[in-house]
């Protein structure tokens, strides 16, 4: 079993300006700063996207569905590099294709944890399988696009909150229309 990383988060103003770090144990409050994330949806050559289902150990949101990989990068990591590592140690993972689609901040609270992130939304692409971390991950399916979309309209709260309004930011960028059209045919 791979052992938990020692992570600090890197705090941040409204500007993305840096402010400090904090470890990632003491970050997830009441009242929690805001800090950097990032989102990562992964989709495999047929455009199926890897959801995961957060372990119940996890502070925030256990149990809850959400995108593919969720994760704070450290201090001067990139958040491509943040996902890579996050999607090694999550899921067994690797990709070369990660990609900055577009930008996002929220604040959302659920039993009494907040999440306050800019968080940048990814998209990947792998064809290898998940091999699960439980400490990380409870389980994993991979779903077709539009009908992810549809399960998020039909069963609001059933993912992250976080995940729910990314993808729709997703679907509203033109840019991650064309990155499907293209990767599929040429990262594999």
């Amino acid at each position: 079993m791979l052992s938990a990383p020692i992570e600090e988060v890197v705090l941040v103003d409204e500007k993305n300006n840096i402010l400090g770090t904090m470890p990632k144990s003491e970050v997830h409050q009441k009242i929690t700063p805001l800090h950097r994330g990032f989102s990562l949806f992964l989709f495999d050559r047929e455009e199926k996207l890897l959801l995961q289902q957060r372990s119940r150990k996890k502070k925030t949101w256990p149990l809850f569905w959400s995108n593919s990989v969720c994760g704070h990068p450290g201090p001067g990591e990139s958040n491509i590099s943040a996902a890579k590592r996050r999607l090694s140690y999550e899921l067994g993972m690797n990709t070369t294709g990660i990609e900055k689609v577009s930008p996002y901040r929220y604040k959302f609270v659920r039993d009494g944890i907040m999440e306050n992130e800019i968080c940048p939304i990814l998209v990947g692409f792998s064809n290898q399988k998940p091999v699960i971390n439980p400490e990380e991950v409870e389980a994993v399916r991979w779903i077709e696009w539009s009908e992810f979309l549809e399960e998020i309209k039909s069963k609001p709260g059933f993912y992250s909150d976080w995940c729910e309004e990314e993808a729709f930011i997703l679907e509203k960028t033109a840019r991650f229309k064309e990155i499907l059209k293209s990767k599929q045919k040429t990262i594999f």
